[in-house]
């Protein structure tokens, strides 16, 4: 790429530098300008930072000796124009048309020790339509599912039953595509012959050898443009994937809120260091559109894992949290990355983010949501500089001490917690405790239809009942002991109905799960979209 204006010397001379939007297509946008990188311990160095839907990208500039990609008339091809970079892995979404379903093809399989590569790309249809396929990608993912160990067959169902709505995330091999080109000027149709000969090809090519060995090493010793004597390129430094990615200003572990910089640190283990920008409103750009691409593929990837799941069952909220540790040791709180999710009746949180349907039954911790409590943390409140705080507790456990970067964020995980409530209240229904009321032993029932009601003896007879709406008040002793408060119907007298339970602090989180529920279902439109979506 060749930089007009401006030498590199001046460009670089400023900590940030506005940040130019280039629209690539309808639906994508890519933003770069200047920034200031460190490890967080060194002095920091001038770097421009790229942002896509997908990925954040760091780049240094180059000079760079004449190269020339290998056969450059693959070029005119259909899904061969601007060739990605190789070894960087991308996200790229397709939906797929009722004729000609994704518009691509492909070669490949475990049975041949192969990836599964894009072989064709249709000219008009879906694949290339979306422009960001080429023929030479290789397939690792399917709606978040891995796929490269899969026999072709297996990718050939698995891309057919995929869904209207495809997410595809593949790597580029230059050194394929020679090959698969091969397939583009044949007359006949592709058959398992024609699959046998490319796959034999590719495994006997030695410089497709050497890309799958390393494909980085092979990118920088094969060139990836034309350049002429001398020119200067950006050359990628790092790259970090935002699916689920994780955004923070605060010093790692820490509550220690950086002044001017950020860092963002990937699924995969990869982080961009510390980036730093000296004018506070770009930083607050800069981070404006890291969150909502954030956002934008973490939803994503929810409706994906929604398919599976049942209405009750449905995830509500997905994002990154920070938990404070408290340690007898010190007198501060170390702060651990945590990964919360809401899901059907449980709220839960992992080290590391579910990467498919089946990770979401491997939290680290799972509470019941109707038997945990939800409060936002007053300012006043705070136990240190951190700010955006809440507090889960559920029966039994100790109080979790979380936060995170936003009021917003903040606003997010309450609005999807009370979404949350209704949902888990409306699946469970009812709940019975067993209570003792005037040195009898009974049941105390919360029924999401009826109200209250306590029941004696084997048959469960109904001594008395009261609707939601009919509690005025309760009390408790923090032990045993619990008065609830009704006001009569007709008389409008209240009246106190005192009960013992073994598991008060359960029971008292289940009564205001119900109550919550009673109340934002007040608003008909609000049942309506927790209900419908």
């Amino acid at each position: 790429m060749r930089i007009n204006g401006s030498s590199p010397q001046s460009s670089m001379s400023k900590m940030a530098t506005p940040i130019v939007e280039e629209k690539v297509d309808q639906n994508m946008k890519v933003r770069t300008g200047m920034v200031m990188v460190s490890d967080g311990k060194s002095k920091p160095e001038p770097m421009r930072l790229h942002l896509s839907m997908e990925m954040i990208t760091l780049q240094k500039q180059e000079t760079t000796t004449p190269t020339s990609y290998c056969n450059d008339s693959s070029n005119s091809l259909p899904g061969n124009s601007h060739l990605p970079i190789e070894s960087k892995e991308r996200m790229v979404q397709i939906t797929r048309e009722k004729v000609g379903g994704l518009g691509l093809s492909i070669k490949g399989g475990a049975e041949h020790k192969l990836p599964i590569l894009i072989s064709r790309i249709y000219p008009g249809q879906a694949a290339d339509q979306c422009g960001n396929l080429f023929v030479g990608d290789a397939i690792i993912k399917v709606n978040g599912e891995y796929i490269t160990a899969c026999p072709h067959d297996d990718a050939v169902n698995i891309l057919r039953n995929a869904g209207d709505l495809v997410v595809l995330t593949v790597k580029h091999y230059r050194a394929a595509t020679p090959f698969l080109q091969k397939q583009l000027s044949r007359d006949t149709p592709e058959s398992e012959k024609d699959n046998d000969i490319t796959c034999a090809e590719l495994k006997l090519d030695e410089c497709f050898q050497s890309a799958t060995r390393n494909s980085l090493q092979n990118n920088s010793s094969r060139g990836s443009m034309c350049s002429e004597s001398g020119e200067s390129r950006w050359v990628d430094v790092v790259s970090v994937p935002l699916m689920m990615a994780y955004v923070t200003r605060y010093m790692y572990g820490t509550d220690k809120l950086r002044s001017n910089a950020f860092e963002v640190r990937g699924i995969n283990g990869t982080t961009t260091g510390v980036i730093h920008c000296d004018d506070l409103a770009i930083l607050s750009q800069w981070l404006k559109y890291l969150s909502d691409n954030v956002i934008g593929l973490t939803s994503l990837q929810m409706k994906l894992y929604n398919r599976s799941f049942s209405v009750g069952d449905r995830i509500e909220y997905m994002g990154w949290v920070a938990e404070g540790v408290i340690s007898n040791n010190i007198t501060w709180q170390t702060y651990k990355p945590r990964f919360f999710v809401l899901k059907g009746t449980e709220v839960m949180l992992f080290d590391n983010p579910p990467l498919n349907v089946s990770g979401l039954s491997k939290s680290n911790v799972a509470y019941k949501v109707y038997q945990t409590m939800f409060r936002i943390v007053k300012e006043s409140e705070t136990v240190d500089s951190r700010q955006h705080c809440f507090l889960l507790q559920s029966s039994g456990y100790e109080p979790r001490y979380l936060s995170v970067e936003t009021r917003q964020e903040l606003l997010r995980i309450e609005n999807s917690w009370n979404a949350a409530i209704v949902t888990s209240v409306i699946k469970l229904g009812r709940k019975t405790f067993a209570v003792s009321h005037q040195g009898k032993s009974g049941g105390l029932t919360l029924d999401w239809q009826s109200g209250f009601a306590l029941t004696e003896g084997s048959d469960a007879t109904i001594i008395w009942q009261y609707k939601f709406s009919q509690l005025r008040g309760s009390s408790d002793d923090s032990k045993s002991k619990l008065k609830l408060h009704f006001q009569d119907n007709e008389t409008r007298a209240i009246e106190t109905r005192e009960l013992e339970c073994q598991v008060l602090q359960s029971l008292l989180f289940c009564m205001h799960a119900f109550l919550t529920a009673k109340v934002a279902s007040v608003d008909p439109s609000f049942l309506s979209s927790i209900q419908q979506a």
